[in-house]
């Protein structure tokens, strides 16, 4: 009987830790302080004129397939918004540098490539775009 307890504990416990990764995985949050922004150089490639979706990723990441479409659609219909991926396992300095804990991470950049929002797990279209509307509301898309 006490086995049938514990199993029953451990469901619940797992429910519920599935509950609440589903809750915000992906949900648009505030950017940590940050001392000073990326660039081009620091990048591997130039920043957008109005924003930059930084994603950082890694090979066997289902959701980050998923992030980089949704982010390649949004910055391909919002002009001068730039869309990168990074891989997580090449770009380490990186990843510990900015206190990337898990993939796929995107982080919403400024024009001056200050890091502004950050979104952890496959984000939502419409958190997305309200990342856009937070910069510049004349450039994220309708």
């Amino acid at each position: 009987m006490t086995g049938a307890w514990v199993l029953a504990a451990a469901v619940l416990l797992a429910l519920g830790f599935g509950l609440y990764r589903r809750a915000l995985d992906g949900r648009l949050r505030a950017a940590p302080a940050a001392a000073g922004g990326l660039d081009a150089a620091r990048l591997g490639r130039p920043i957008g004129d109005a924003a930059t979706f930084v994603q950082f990723s890694s090979e066997v990441c289902a959701p980050c397939r998923v992030t980089a479409k949704v982010l390649g659609e949004v910055s391909a219909a919002s002009s001068g918004v730039t869309h990168i991926e990074i891989d997580a396992a090449q770009r380490l300095d990186l990843v510990s540098e900015l206190g990337i804990t898990r993939t796929p991470t995107v982080l919403v950049l400024d024009a001056d490539g200050v890091e502004r929002h950050r979104m952890v797990g496959a984000p939502r279209r419409p958190d997305v775009l309200q990342a856009l509307r937070a910069l510049s509301p004349t450039e994220a898309e309708k």
